[in-house]
């Protein structure tokens, strides 16, 4: 493990240790070290840059400039380099007025990157936290609490009564502060938070929503009183973009981002979406529920309901504040547990520790390229265009129904594999470091499995299990980023060629599991879900028969056995269910488990399954009747039958495309409108159906969960019912047919 961390082209030219942050600083660029003796800092010469196709654009520019010419034919030969930021910017806006074309437009015949620090990272080959602990980041986590006045039903900043009522804060030596609203009124409490910030200094501020909630009703309530939060390493207040947008696989976040001189804001909601977005494991991405789901909630944790604060600060604050530390305290360690991965990765990638996070797989390979080519004063090319879409992998759901016992085969890594052994690569990358960086990825992720399962230290068996995790995410991103649009060095064709081989590899080893008289049941673009044979009688038998299998693929490419498992329910493709020898049951597919299903219809469904998997469905039938029932209780709890949906637009945007007939009506949005509360993109809306038509239209009787009252209940119940009625019709081919008359 000697070379771990030094490979230049995974972890950058500059090997300086200790780096936290990178700011601008008049014609400089200020660097942060944390050092034996604290945080420390010195500020160095830079020229900030434009990539160019053609010098002679920039020609009447008054921005004064030199040139300087890459090697290479690529589109951007020409960097200019100038003496400021702002000479930097005016160059900016001087090409996009010259050319028609705006900065970040992918037709644009020049590159300009609007971050001085990533454009520093890039030029320099630094990164941060290079020789540096995970525990050796200084942390504040900060949470607040917030009072409503009587006859509404969400707090409000700009309503004067509104105020903050508990500002809790822990740091990662352990310190915990709570600033009351019983003993400060609000100026003092948010006078006091800055000198906590300032007495902490910390590197990372920690919240958990932080960016859409605790952050912006601070900014709101400082306002109001003219109180300047001073939170920068040299004094300045946040910077505060307020309409930033986030975007995750098919998730839009709208939030105002903070920036704060010389620390990082990590919001660790965005980092539970991150861990979320592929196991879709999580209820709620809540705190209370994710603290639950990772088991870091204490045993005498508080809880108190958000229409609850107002009531407690006035009738028994001292509850109040305990439960606002328990927030603040499940904070930080939610952060310990999900913000190690992207501290390592902020070692190898040229962005802040706050930016990594936000910033997509095939952006920060893209940076890797970039970095080096700028490095070796070569051209860079220019971003590939919207390209047609390509035949994906070979997904088949081969047999419908319960079977088992079932083995799981897989290729490891298997896009990776096929481009590095048929040496399969973007044609753009004229120096030739995609196949040498992912080659080097590999060696290293097995490196750190091996000094994983060799490590006697638990920390040091943590860092690098964490570690060869972080390898194997980049490792199977580098296809994503081949088949990626509006990246330099991406190549759709390439791409199409690796899941054409990938087709090829998954059904030769079909036809090797048939020859071995399995029965292939679910085919999912690296891997297979079998029946073994009657021969196969224990695991070393099924083992043994995938070493064969992986003996008929061509070298290069290895067949694992991935799993064994009692039985499994095959719905369709890409859905399905399996229960393992250990009683462990794993459902895959949002047609199996969809969390925009009320929680009712999310928990019939895996009662079901796991009847269908036990060999019990004729007891499905007295399930449902059980399921009946309980709607149809007096004790009706709302949040079972409650729906729980994610605005994926802004709530006036619905509004005009409603009125414009370019979509349809949707209940969580009609909720959103109607509320006192300012909803956002990415916000969440729980609601339930009210009424008594089986038939009604969830839009038109929806209410919101806040406002049931269990002593009217209004819920309806022939609406819910029939929505159970048609789920259970899904299971009717799995279940024992019922007799004709001629069978009885």
């Amino acid at each position: 493990m000697s070379d771990m961390g030094q490979n230049p082209l995974l972890f950058g030219h500059d090997s300086r240790p200790g780096i936290i942050a990178v700011e601008p600083a008049g014609p400089f660029v200020r660097l942060f070290f944390r050092t034996a003796h604290g945080v420390q800092f010195h500020d160095e010469p830079f020229r900030p840059f434009i990539l160019l196709s053609d010098p002679a654009l920039v020609s009447g520019c008054r921005a004064p400039c030199s040139v300087r010419q890459l090697a290479g034919d690529d589109f951007y030969r020409f960097q200019l380099l100038f003496d400021s930021w702002g000479d930097c910017l005016t160059a900016r806006d001087f090409l996009a007025a010259k050319t028609g074309m705006p900065a970040g437009s992918a037709d644009a015949p020049y590159l300009f990157i609007s971050d001085l620090s990533h454009q520093y990272l890039l030029a320099t080959g630094a990164t941060l936290f290079k020789g540096l602990d995970f525990g050796d980041l200084r942390c504040l986590a900060l949470d607040i609490e917030t009072y409503c006045a009587e006859g509404f039903e969400f707090s409000n900043p700009k309503r004067r009564e509104d105020r903050i009522v508990s500002i809790a804060l822990k740091d990662s030596h352990g310190t915990e502060t709570v600033l009351r609203g019983d003993q400060l009124d609000e100026p003092a409490m948010l006078r006091a938070l800055n000198e906590a910030i300032r007495g902490c200094d910390p590197d990372v501020i920690i919240g958990h929503n932080i960016f859409r909630f605790d952050l912006e009703y601070i900014a709101a309530r400082a306002e109001l009183h003219g109180i300047r939060l001073g939170w920068g390493r040299n004094g300045a207040p946040p910077h505060i973009t307020a309409n930033s947008r986030w975007s995750l696989a098919e998730k839009v976040i709208d939030y105002p981002r903070w920036d704060v001189y010389g620390r990082h804001i990590i919001d660790t909601y965005f980092l539970v979406q991150l861990y979320d977005i592929s196991l879709r494991s999580l209820e709620s991405h809540g705190l209370k529920q994710v603290a639950r789901h990772f088991g870091i909630a204490a045993d005498e944790r508080v809880y108190l309901a958000g229409g609850g604060i107002a009531a407690a600060f006035d009738s028994d604050p001292e509850t109040l504040y305990r439960y606002n530390l328990d927030d603040v305290r499940e904070t930080l360690d939610l952060f310990r547990l999900l913000g190690y991965p992207w501290f390592l990765q902020t070692r190898i990638f040229p962005y802040s520790f706050q930016n990594c996070p936000l910033r997509g797989n095939a952006t920060r390979i893209n940076a890797l390229f970039v970095r080096e080519y700028l490095h070796r004063g070569h051209a860079v090319p220019r971003r590939t265009g919207a390209a047609p879409a390509f035949e994906g992998g070979y997904t088949e759901s081969a047999a419908q129904g319960v079977w088992g016992p079932i083995v799981h085969c897989d290729v490891a890594s298997l896009y990776p594999s096929l481009m590095l052994t048929y040496r399969l690569g973007p044609a753009k990358d004229t120096l030739g470091l995609f196949l040498p960086m992912l080659a080097e990825l590999r060696r290293f992720r097995l490196e750190a499995k091996r000094a994983a399962r060799e490590s006697t230290a638990p920390g040091e068996r943590h860092y690098y299990d964490a570690l060869q995790q972080v390898f194997k995410v980049l490792i199977n991103s580098f296809f994503g980023y081949l088949g990626a649009p509006l990246h330099n060095f991406s190549d759709p064709e390439a791409a199409a060629e690796v899941t054409r081989l990938g087709r090829l590899t998954i059904r030769n080893m079909i036809g090797l599991l048939k020859a071995e008289g399995a029965v292939p049941v679910e085919v999912d673009t690296d891997g297979i879900y079998f029946r073994p044979p009657e021969s196969c009688a224990t695991e070393a038998d099924e083992a043994a028969l995938v070493a064969r299998v992986s003996q008929g693929v061509p070298e290069g490419i290895e067949v694992e056995m991935d799993g064994r498992y009692r039985s499994m329910f095959a719905y369709k493709a890409k859905n399905y269910a399996l229960l393992g020898y250990d009683g462990r049951i794993v459902i895959r597919g949002s047609g199996l488990r969809s969390r925009g299903m009320e929680r009712y219809l999310r928990e019939f469904m895996r009662d079901a399954i796991t009847l269908l998997l036990a060999g019990s469905p004729a007891e499905l039938e007295r399930l449902y009747q059980q399921y009946l029932a309980r709607l149809r209780s007096k004790e009706l709890d709302v949040a079972w039958v409650a729906r729980t949906e994610t605005l994926n637009e802004s709530p006036a945007t619905y509004r005009e495309k409603v009125e414009k007939g370019r979509r349809n009506p949707a209940a969580a949005f009609e909720i959103a409108l109607a509320s006192q509360r300012l909803y956002r993109a990415g916000d969440q809306v729980s609601y339930y159906v009210g009424g008594s038509a089986r038939d009604a239209t969830a839009y038109e009787h929806c209410r919101p969960v806040s406002a049931f009252a269990p002593e009217h209940p209004d819920i309806n119940i022939p609406y819910y019912v029939d929505k159970l009625r048609h789920l259970k019709r899904r299971f009717d081919p799995y279940l024992p047919k019922e007799p004709t008359l001629f069978e009885l």
